[in-house]
């Protein structure tokens, strides 16, 4: 199992050091010295080390992503492909206002657009992603036809009688979709009536498949009745905390969670799927750090102490064990560093920022020297947003207004 993450040799907590720093003699990177230099900067001094970090990545992700297809989109998808570029452009838009980050983000999105057009996946990972994000980006352009456009587009998607219910490829992950358009265009972009019908249909399916007495909702993806954020009932219940439910369907959605909690490994880690056994994977997609994502918007839904305890909980499984050998935001250290920021942002707690300042300093200390070891896995697209480098930069710019940090496509 330890194969899979690094020891978190770093303290439980670390004091900024107070007053101006002085100039400090070069150590080497990825050193315990220089590691713990980082650990103790004033906040501000870190986040601006980070914005540097992260603007500079951002220039190779594009240059290897954008520049080097000669603008030719083959993955448009926000996972691995340009569409995953075209988000990292639009956050550091919004960090640093340099409007030739919103232009070249826009330009890819034209690019996806075209590449997508006939694409049946519905989600914001795929071609709802696509058209969503070219409104928001119009938006700030003021472009108004533009802007018309993608919205008309989204309009136009339909939903296969066939599809999943789950985030990644299904309705949950469409309904992500128009509540990413509804927050950043305005309030009823898309009806709630529509979304309504959508989350109908995923509650009517879950119950079919739970058991009132056991677990109200479950969902079965390829044969497996997974738990996780991309495929399963974390997922899916993270997105029907955003709606406006009956009273039987949020307490179906609270009960289905407190079934989570009350069956989760003695460790505080989630099983990857129903009666799976093994204790192994501490990730967003699959394990606690995506079901503890879920927990903290539980906490704040439905207000009860039992999830801010499961949350912490899993927090504590993250800190351990979430120092992966993968760099991304799907199965990566940078994932699971939002996991310190959203229980930060609800709990208020410096520990929390502490911890996801932690994890971001090692990634900032050792991830280039670990991923030219071949002792961290850069991803098997080793520039996209999910999977690869493109993770940085997005975290680290997240970093910088922490109060702000939203894991991508899932926190609204």
């Amino acid at each position: 199992m330890a194969d899979r993450y690094f020891p978190n040799n770093m303290p439980d907590f670390v004091a900024e050091i107070n007053g101006e720093e002085e100039e400090e003699e070069a150590v080497a990177q990825g050193s315990e010295e220089s590691l713990m230099r980082l650990l103790s900067m004033r906040y501000d001094s870190f986040s601006e080390r980070l914005k540097r970090a992260a603007l500079d990545l951002k220039e190779t992700v594009v240059a290897e992503t954008w520049g080097s297809s000669r603008q030719n989109v083959q993955d448009f998808s926000l996972y691995t492909g340009t569409l995953g570029t075209a988000f990292l452009l639009f956050k550091c838009y919004q960090v640093t206002n340099n409007r030739n980050d919103l232009e070249l983000s826009s330009q890819i999105v034209k690019a996806c657009d075209s590449a997508s057009s006939e694409s049946s996946h519905v989600t914001f990972f795929a071609r709802a992603g696509v058209c969503a994000l070219g409104a928001v980006i119009s938006k700030h352009m003021e472009d108004n036809e533009m802007l018309g456009y993608y919205l008309t587009k989204f309009k136009e998607i339909e939903l296969p009688k066939d599809l999943s219910d789950e985030l990644f490829r299904g309705r949950a992950g469409f309904l992500w979709s128009c509540l990413y358009l509804n927050k950043h265009i305005g309030k009823d972009t898309i009806p709630s009536a529509l979304m309504g019908v959508v989350a109908n249909e995923i509650i009517a399916n879950g119950r079919k498949m739970g058991s009132k007495d056991r677990c109200p909702l479950m969902y079965e993806f390829r044969g497996q009745k997974f738990w996780g954020t991309a495929h399963g009932l974390a997922g899916i219940m993270n997105v029907l905390m955003e709606l406006e439910l009956k009273p039987d369907e949020r307490e179906d959605v609270k009960a289905t969670l407190k079934y989570m909690v009350n069956n989760r490994f003695t460790s505080g880690n989630y099983p990857a799927a129903e009666d799976d056994e093994n204790d192994v994977l501490v990730q967003w997609c699959r394990g606690a750090p995506g079901v503890a994502l879920t927990l903290v918007k539980a906490a704040q839904v439905f207000e009860e102490e039992k999830f801010l305890e499961a949350a912490i909980d899993a927090a504590e499984v993250v800190w351990k064990r979430g120092l992966l050998r993968r760099v991304g935001i799907c199965h990566g250290i940078s994932g699971n560093a939002y996991v310190f920021l959203s229980l930060y942002q609800l709990t208020k707690q410096k520990e929390f920022l502490y911890r996801s300042k932690a994890f971001a300093s090692y990634l900032l200390d050792r991830s280039h020297k670990l991923i030219s070891s071949g002792e961290m896995h850069g991803g098997d697209a080793p520039y996209s947003l999910f999977e690869g480098l493109g993770g940085l930069p997005y975290l680290f710019l997240d970093m910088v207004q922490p109060t702000e940090a939203k894991f991508p496509a899932y926190e609204l």
